[in-house]
């Protein structure tokens, strides 16, 4: 299994609904540049080069991205695009691809809507988590982590295995912001990003024991599905019994075999406008601005307009953002917020 090839699945899902309105149901995150010139997807699968030792990629998304996903795959036909009849979480969804690959293969699962300022450093820490996986384990690339987030889960790092990684010793959920710092002034936590490296006939083994109902719904709809060049569509109604769970509560909490790689790679989940900002270049005040854009007196302010000039005075920590003829204002704590207004919910 030393020279397994290294395959990355991409999961490509949801709708973004915090980036609303320049996210939407229609186009979601991923398939657009919000950092840089490249889309988020894009960036993604030009992370895993075959120069770098990985395969062509695997795609997992549902029918209203395959049009997008064709567009911004450099090579579709040389892809594999495995298209969810229904969304049934990212324990199932994983389950598929596996099914699809050889079992001696190894799998680098990455969300499609992450932001990497450091591809090197990432392409480190995956080779890094491939060789642990490659001896079976199930790995994790844990994020270094450099604030008390709230909004992310955390692992703990335990014993060392060898110079490549760490048992992962806990996961622990989005904890409060008291407990958040305690495990930054612990030195011993990271966050989970979502990323992982499986070896893939290891993770079926896992999941047959520990979420046996998923596997079997997962297998009956790859047995009973159809292929169409490089689309693959597994039966809808055997993969809508598979119950909805993370892969992280499926299978990463309660194996055996989980460990974790850490990465610093400059990583943000793009989750919101404030984290979006903060992932992008600013001037000496803090603002950023795409666009069209004046701006007098400002500080911390993030303007994205497709469109009209955005004129403001005197604003701190504020972000306006204009998609055609959809304008949000927000303030920076109010970003978390933008999935719950009535537009972004019925986008």
């Amino acid at each position: 299994m030393s020279d397994s090839p290294i395959v990355p699945v991409i999961l490509c899902g949801g709708s973004g609904t915090r980036l609303w309105p320049r996210s939407r149901a229609a186009k979601p995150k991923p398939f657009l540049p919000l950092v840089g010139d490249s889309t988020l997807f894009e960036a993604t699968v030009a992370r895993c080069t075959p120069e770098a030792g990985f395969a062509p990629p695997v795609v997992v998304t549902g029918a209203a991205h395959v049009t997008h996903i064709e567009a911004q795959l450099a090579d579709p036909a040389g892809s594999q695009v495995i298209v969810e009849p229904s969304a049934r979480n990212t324990a199932a969804a994983i389950a598929l691809a596996a099914l699809r690959l050889p079992a001696d293969a190894v799998m680098l699962v990455c969300p499609s809507d992450h932001h990497i300022a450091d591809p090197a450093a990432f392409r480190g820490a995956a080779l890094a988590a491939a060789q642990l996986a490659r001896q079976g384990w199930l790995v994790s690339i844990a994020i270094a982590a450099t604030a008390p987030e709230t909004g992310f889960g955390y692992l703990q790092r335990g014993e060392a295995l060898g110079d490549l990684g760490f048992r992962t010793a806990r996961f622990v959920e989005k904890p409060d912001l008291a407990r958040a710092q305690q495990f930054i002034a612990a030195g011993t936590y990271a966050w989970n990003g979502g990323i992982f490296a499986f070896p893939v006939g290891g993770f079926l083994r896992e999941l047959e024991e520990h979420a046996p109902a998923i596997l079997t719904a997962a297998r009956r709809a790859v047995e009973a599905g159809r292929s169409d060049g490089h689309l693959f569509f597994p039966a809808s109604g055997n993969f809508a019994a598979a119950p909805s769970i993370s892969v992280d509560y499926a299978v990463m909490e309660p194996t055996a075999h989980k460990a974790m790689v850490l990465a610093d790679m400059g990583w943000s989940d793009i989750g919101s406008w404030d984290a979006l900002h903060s992932a992008l270049p600013r001037d000496a005040a803090g603002n950023s601005c795409k666009g069209r854009a004046e701006l007098v007196d400002c500080r911390n302010v993030l303007v994205d307009s497709d469109g009209p000039r955005v004129s403001a005075i005197g604003l701190e920590d504020v972000v306006i953002v204009v998609d055609g003829d959809e304008v949000l204002v927000t303030t920076h704590a109010g970003a978390q917020l933008v999935g719950k207004l009535p537009g972004a919910a019925n986008q």
